[in-house]
């Protein structure tokens, strides 16, 4: 590796953008593929969404009847395993690597697939479900973080946005096994459903076995070398390339610099340094926690799984006289043609208006549904409004804070703590889908307080509580590398975040420390410098 101070020399202080190289194909591709871990999560939803509808599933689990007790627990039980998968998965990720990670997720994810498929008997159906959701929250935790550290800053938003895609896939493709097999009076009804996550997992974990660990992991661990063999990797670049020396340069100054802002002295410690900081201190630590949990908190209180998880059995209460597994269905389809037009919104309009509007658009949706339901809920056609709604309000979702809260997840947090803040993150989406999951069958259950259509004023007025949320906490993080995003939260509050411009190179002219050590510290110097840093 070059000199420290050559990438200083080689940079161009008066223009930001060439701190990355172009975007080539190859490089894209790489990325994206990362996101394929999202159909893991979706498929389970759809699948369960599914079969807790099927007769002979019902028959042989519950005796003729799935009790409201038994199907929040069969549904929720994943969740409870993800959340502390989740947070387990923030340590791995930071001791053994990301892609080693997500890759061990894989395997404990085809465990619990092999418990269920081999159950016959309730109690080793939710321990399957419940390895298998320790498994999710591995890959569903370090995959928005392996990507946010990849991906190149112009298609960050697209690319991670590329997760939530491929979860409306994974629902979709779970649809469409469950209405193929809901007739089947055999086990294989929802046998077959169940075997079919192994394929998924052997996929994503074979695949990733060729991509690069990330050069941020590296760089955390003090291995400078190992960091610009596996940016140029990604970049499609030489490894003496000036893109990859000013990118590498910028990386290693800004985790000196947070370094010294937070010291991680043992265990235990980096795990409080999450947790330091004032509230009223936009780039607090604290601040940034409170922020990523609370969004993907947020984002379980839009209702959205409300559909995906029950809308078999709830379109069932409906009595349309149309099959409500094509219903579920149609909700899907409607999810994934949805997702894509997040890939060019989110970069040319910013996550914050994406979250603010679409909110607003889903509490619209949702209490018109409520409403309609309310005063004419057994007339045909005010049924099929409150269907037309429902559907606009996935639109709404798939399109706007599916894929937003994720995105935003993996790029508010500083390097120090940007593992174990995405797990904190993720574990409390897994959390309070583990609610929502639990308490749900109670609220519309025919022999529970069978709210019926009045449960949508519930998630409308949630979704109002969003849009408030997100115009005066979420920053705007659109076009900035990683390394901006800190500089960003620091100058600017999240009202004025989309004005904020990145300066010359700011981490030269404003982290003078991190500099002058750089400046004065050959390759070597400065990767002896960093391998002895208290990280984890």
């Amino acid at each position: 590796m070059p000199p420290a101070v050559a990438v200083i020399e080689r940079a161009k202080p008066d223009d930001a953008n060439q701190v990355e190289a172009p975007v080539t194909v190859k490089a894209y591709l790489m990325c994206a593929f990362a996101a394929f871990g999202g159909i893991l999560f979706g498929y389970d939803i759809g699948y369960i969404n599914g079969i807790t509808g099927m007769q002979y599933f019902i028959q042989e689990f519950g005796n003729g009847n799935v009790t409201a007790g038994k199907k929040s627990l069969i549904v929720s039980i994943l969740s409870l395993g993800t959340f502390l998968g989740a947070l387990v998965a923030g340590d791995l990720a930071d001791w053994f690597g990301r892609r080693t990670t997500v890759i061990a997720g894989c395997l404990v994810f085809a465990l619990g697939a092999a418990l269920q498929d081999a159950s016959s008997a309730y109690g080793l159906l939710i321990a399957g479900r419940f390895v298998a959701g320790l498994g999710v929250g591995f890959i569903s935790a370090i995959i928005i973080l392996y990507m946010s550290e990849i991906a190149p800053r112009k298609v960050r938003g697209a690319i991670v946005g590329c997760y939530q895609f491929c979860i409306t896939i994974g629902i979709m493709l779970a649809s469409l096994v469950t209405y193929g097999t809901q007739h089947l009076n055999t086990s294989a009804s929802y046998r077959v459903p169940i075997a079919i996550q192994f394929v998924w997992a052997l996929i994503l974990g074979l695949g990733l076995a060729f991509l690069p660990e990330t050069p941020r992991y590296f760089i955390k661990q003090g291995k400078i070398d190992e960091a610009a063999k596996s940016l140029a990797r990604l970049r499609g670049q030489p490894q003496d390339s000036a893109f990859i020396v000013v990118e590498l340069a910028e990386i290693v100054a800004n985790h000196e610099y947070e370094m010294q802002i937070v010291p991680q002295t043992g265990y235990l410690s980096t795990w409080l340094s999450c947790f330091k900081g004032g509230l009223r201190n936009s780039s607090s630590p604290l601040r940034r926690t409170i922020l990523g949990t609370s969004l993907q908190m947020f984002q379980q209180f839009t209702g959205v799984n409300f559909i995906f998880y029950y809308s078999t059995t709830f379109f069932a209460l409906l009595n349309l006289g149309v099959d409500p597994f094509l219903l579920s269905l149609v909700t899907t389809l409607v999810n994934v043609f949805s997702t894509p037009i997040s890939f060019w919104t989110v970069e040319h309009f910013g996550r914050r208006p994406l979250l603010i509007y679409g909110a607003l658009g889903m509490a619209i949706s949702q209490f018109i549904v409520a409403i309609a339901g309310t005063a004419a809920g057994t007339n045909k056609s005010v049924i099929k409004v409150e269907i037309s709604f429902v559907v606009i309000f996935i639109f709404f979702f798939a399109s706007t804070w599916g894929p937003g809260a994720w995105i935003v997840i993996g790029e508010i947090f500083s390097l120090p703590i940007r593992s174990r803040g995405v797990a904190l993150s993720t574990a409390s989406n897994w959390l309070w889908n583990f609610v929502i999951a639990i308490v749900t069958p109670y609220m519309v259950g025919e022999n529970e307080a069978n709210l019926r259509e009045k449960v949508f004023f519930i998630w409308g007025s949630m979704c109002f509580a969003c849009m408030v949320y997100a115009y005066l906490l979420v920053p705007e993080t659109k076009g900035l590398t990683l390394e901006q995003v800190d500089r960003m939260l620091e100058e600017s509050s999240p009202r004025t975040s989309s004005k904020w411009r990145p300066g010359m190179n700011d981490f030269y002219s404003v982290r003078k420390q991190s500099e002058n050590t750089a400046a004065n510290a050959t390759g070597h110097e400065l990767e002896d410098m960093s391998a002895n840093k208290n990280t984890v």
